[in-house]
């Protein structure tokens, strides 16, 4: 997995903007001005949001990912190796939940996903 395959994930969801809020080479994926993914300029990966610290803890035992470095608890770091599948997967959960967490009105203006 690279860098311009996950871009390549991201942007086929609605709504989804890519920014450098940083600068450096940074890919921070936002949805409603909320992110749900970033790519970092350095280090090599992808992190995302989880639904809970639980549910990072168990995917980071289960070696499907890692601490997502500078991110709260909730959020794991995917390696760009991961299977294509798994990669598309969690990016997609991770946009699901950084949307429905935003005000209703605000999703309203975006464009229907599901």
């Amino acid at each position: 997995m690279s860098r311009a395959r996950i871009n390549a994930i991201c942007e086929t969801l609605p709504g989804a903007e890519k920014s450098d809020p940083w600068g450096g080479g940074h890919d921070a994926w936002k949805v409603g001005g909320k992110m749900f993914a970033c790519i970092g300029s350095v280090a090599p990966g992808v992190s995302v949001k989880t639904d809970s610290i639980e549910t990072a803890e168990m995917l980071i035992e289960l070696g499907v990912g890692a601490k997502a470095p500078y991110f709260h608890r909730s959020w794991i770091n995917l390696p760009f190796d991961a299977p294509d599948e798994d990669l598309r997967h969690r990016l997609t959960e991770s946009y699901r939940i950084v949307r429905r967490s935003l005000t209703k009105k605000l999703q309203a203006q975006l464009p229907p996903f599901e």
